[in-house]
């Protein structure tokens, strides 16, 4: 993604020229979006504003999700016990563990540098940027380890670890957006990276402060790993009788109760997410209206309609369908993780068939997906509203609900997966949504040829609410979906049980 960037920054330079990027680095949207824009004048701060925060968040979750499954998930599993048999002490393992999460941030961090060093940009702004981009997973690492030491369920530690980043990264869009908040910027890895301005100013310092919080974080991790009971979360729940839910007496009912809670939590992030969307939508506008030159570029790249509200929000809701998609494929992949640790295995030995439970689950996590997009619609529209941006409330749920085919084909991927390799499902079912977003991009970047885009699933869905549905292209989409879902029963009835 970095050297991407940067090779299209060299081409696309001349067409941007000073008063161009002078107005995009005063526009408190883009500031609040993507982050302080210093450096456009070269093709590697540039590549840096424009890439840093999103691969910045991607590496910090991933480390958390990673670090949470290394330590926690294999105590949880009982894979742990046989090394903690011998002289092997908890802390020792926890910390040897962490090492290696932090060594495997560092990889990931230098390949972003080695991206841009190969697209051309200076060393000292790549060093820095690699370092910027290995310490947010370092934080990421962290932060995972610590939290399996307070939970004592791979699911808590994971949300907790990841809502602690992405509220890190709300902080730094505060900082940046309210000139009085800048300080906030100095206590998250995301905002850290704005500060350290690599290929504009080059500041060491926030690079030193980034260094103290991952070594405060994972001190503390190790630290409360001493004189912790294996199997134990350091914040033990309150015991107390609790009647069960209504909905355990059902099969129904059962998927149900899996699904809430992962639903409030992803609710709540996309929800956080378009509504700033929508409280930005006039500035935005306004903005590419007032300088053709962005708006010629967006054309090019496919999104025509930015001048308007309804294109605005239209393809930012391209993004949705991506994370409608994870959502999907995390749920199918839940089933694959509960299989492998036997918590399936009790439901199994009532007369419940696999296949049945799998239908049951789909249509739950189906229900779920279309309540996530009509309510992150409802949080544009109220962003839109608040600014009297001029969106109306159906315009806005109906645009998010029109992304629901290609989510719906991540879920049918999963299932297949579940079916047929079950080691892989989260990596199969997001497949459609992350694939496809990536071939067509690069299919419209390079002009790749119109049978090639066709293949991505986002070829055949229109910017609605700008304009009309593609009913054909939702039509085939869901029958795949279906296709796929229908092959993937099969298969897990067929097959043995994992674990």
């Amino acid at each position: 993604m970095t050297a991407l960037v940067a090779v299209q920054y060299r081409g696309l330079a001349g067409a941007l020229g000073a008063d161009s990027l002078a107005a995009l680095a005063e526009n408190p949207a883009i500031r609040t979006l993507f982050g302080p824009p210093v450096g456009l004048d070269t093709a590697g701060g540039f590549t840096v504003w424009r890439t840093g925060t999103v691969l910045a968040v991607l590496v910090g979750i991933w480390a958390a999700s990673t670090a949470t499954r290394l330590t926690r998930g294999d105590e949880e599993a009982g894979r742990w016990d046989l090394l903690l048999a011998g002289r092997l002490r908890l802390p020792s393992l926890v910390a040897r563990v962490l090492v290696v999460l932090l060594g495997a941030s560092a990889v990931v961090g230098a390949a972003g540098g080695l991206g841009l060093v190969v697209a051309g940009a200076p060393v000292s702004g790549s060093v820095l940027f690699t370092a910027c981009l290995a310490g947010t997973g370092m934080v990421g690492s962290a932060l995972g380890v610590l939290c399996a030491q307070l939970f004592a369920d791979r699911r808590s530690a994971s949300g907790v670890a990841v809502a602690v980043l992405l509220a890190g990264l709300l902080a730094r869009m505060v900082s940046d957006g309210v000139p009085a908040l800048a300080w906030l910027a100095w206590f998250t890895p995301f905002g850290l990276l704005g500060r350290a301005a690599p290929f504009a100013e080059d500041r060491w310092l926030p690079l030193l402060v980034l260094a103290v919080l991952v070594t405060a974080v994972a001190v503390l991790a190790v630290a409360l790993a001493t004189g912790r009971d294996v199997g134990h979360g350091r914040l033990a729940g309150r015991d107390r009788r609790t009647a069960p839910s209504r909905l355990l007496t059902s099969l129904p009912g059962l998927a149900v109760h899996r699904t809430g809670r992962p639903l409030a939590g992803w609710a709540t992030g996309a929800m956080a997410y378009f509504l700033l969307i929508g409280l930005l939508a006039t500035t935005m506008t306004e903005f590419l209206r007032d300088n053709p030159a962005f708006a010629d570029l967006a054309a090019q790249a496919g999104f025509a309609q930015l001048v308007s509200v309804e294109g605005y929000v239209s393809a930012l809701y391209t993004l949705l369908a991506v994370v409608i998609g994870a959502f999907t494929a995390s749920r199918v992949a839940a089933t694959a993780a509960d299989e492998t640790a036997g918590r399936l295995a009790l439901l199994y030995s009532r007369p419940v068939s696999r296949a049945r439970w799998a239908a049951t689950e789909a249509a739950a996590v189906t229900l779920a997906a279309v309540g996530l997009a009509a309510a992150t619609g409802l949080a544009a529209w109220a962003g839109t509203a608040w600014v009297d941006a001029g969106l109306g409330l159906g315009d806005a749920v109906t645009g998010a609900l029109s992304v629901l085919p290609v989510a719906l084909l991540c879920l049918g991927a999963a299932l297949a997966a579940l079916g047929w390799a079950p080691a892989a499902v989260l990596a199969i079912g997001v497949l459609p949504a992350v694939g496809g977003y990536l071939l067509i991009v690069f299919a419209d970047t390079f002009g790749w040829p119109r049978a090639v885009r066709w293949f991505s699933p986002f070829a055949h869905l229109n910017d609605v609410p700008a304009e009309p549905w593609n009913v054909a292209g939702g039509i085939g989409m869901l029958a795949v979906a279906v296709a796929l879902a229908t092959a993937g029963c099969l298969g897990y009835a067929r097959r043995d049980l994992a674990g």
